[in-house]
């Protein structure tokens, strides 16, 4: 009984956090007498935020550097940006351009998620050299990878100088911070923001009354951002994030990524690749246990192309 009350609660607060104001009308009656006290929890939280931003940048709290190019991807609002694939996507990139890779994410441990990430990821990049570190500190799975394997920085200006391509041979050329906006204890080259275009701010406040971890001002510090979904809502709609996006920060490029179903796999042969007109004239079950699930839902049914019933419930 009492389990399933913190799950209504739940369900109940994250419909507020991602119903915009001007839909507030088709919260409960209960739902809008949580909002006050929410806020004032909201208010203390932001106040958190900043004062720890001021820390690092008084230098209270120290930043740590690596001796080569990080690149944080990350996100304001709760999951459900695509993170995960953009950063497979960075990863593949590197190993075309024959650069290992070490991806930092903290997903995999209590309380982070339970690894599915993590899983996701040396699944696909299983047979390349792509290397992922999981730890709460990012900066100390990262010294113990660069000193297991070594690291040469073919950014650097001594190896741009060498005529021939130098291969990593196994060591780490680049480093990939998985959902790094939020953490400040390492310094980046360069941040790049997943937006979810079908719910890019919620009700655009700060938790936990809001989805936002910081303010919007936050973009401020973003060198790219990317609209994920744009494939899933009016143009207009996206007229309006990036329009939200320059009143900001005038000069920030600004991406649009789609995920496209390509395939089923075998759980238990995962090298067994299966095509999406398997599952047509059948009875299918899907379970998502992705931070949006409506952009699920919406793909798996311009795959299999039949009505669905969805029954939904807390991550």
């Amino acid at each position: 009984m009492g389990a399933q009350y913190v799950e209504n609660l739940k369900r109940m607060m994250t419909q507020i956090a991602l119903t915009p104001n001007e839909s507030s009308s088709s919260l409960s009656l209960f739902q809008k007498s949580l909002i006050p006290i929410l806020s004032v929890a909201s208010s203390m939280y932001q106040v958190s935020v900043l004062v720890r931003q001021q820390l690092y940048k008084i230098g209270v709290f120290n930043q740590a550097r690596l001796p080569l190019p990080v690149i944080s991807v990350g996100n304001l609002t709760w999951g459900g940006n695509g993170k995960t694939p953009m950063v497979e996507f960075i990863a593949r990139h590197f190993v075309e351009d024959g650069i290992c890779s070490l991806i930092l994410t903290r997903v995999g441990l209590p309380g982070y998620g339970g690894g599915d990430e993590a899983n996701m990821l040396q699944r696909h990049l299983v047979g390349t050299h792509a290397k992922i570190g999981v730890g709460a500190n990012r900066v100390a799975t990262a010294s113990s990878f660069l000193s297991r394997y070594g690291y040469v920085n073919k950014f650097s200006a001594t190896c741009r100088r060498q005529k021939d391509n130098i291969g990593h041979g196994g060591k780490i050329g680049a480093v990939i911070l998985d959902d790094g906006m939020q953490h400040l204890g390492l310094v980046r080259n360069l941040d790049i923001l997943m937006i979810n275009g079908m719910m890019p701010w919620g009700n655009g406040r700060l938790i936990p009354c809001g989805p936002l971890r910081e303010p919007l001002t936050a973009l401020r510090r973003v060198h790219i951002a990317v609209i994920h979904n744009a494939n899933m809502v009016p143009d207009i709609q996206l007229e309006m994030i990036v329009s939200q996006l320059r009143e900001i920060k005038q000069s920030l490029p600004i991406f649009f990524s789609r995920l496209d179903p390509s395939h089923f796999f075998n759980l238990q042969q995962p090298s067994l690749v299966l095509p999406l007109t398997t599952v047509q004239n059948v009875v299918v079950l899907c379970v998502s246990a992705v931070g949006f699930a409506d952009a699920f839902v919406q793909s798996i049914k311009k795959v299999i192309q039949l009505e669905s019933t969805i029954l939904s419930g807390a991550e």
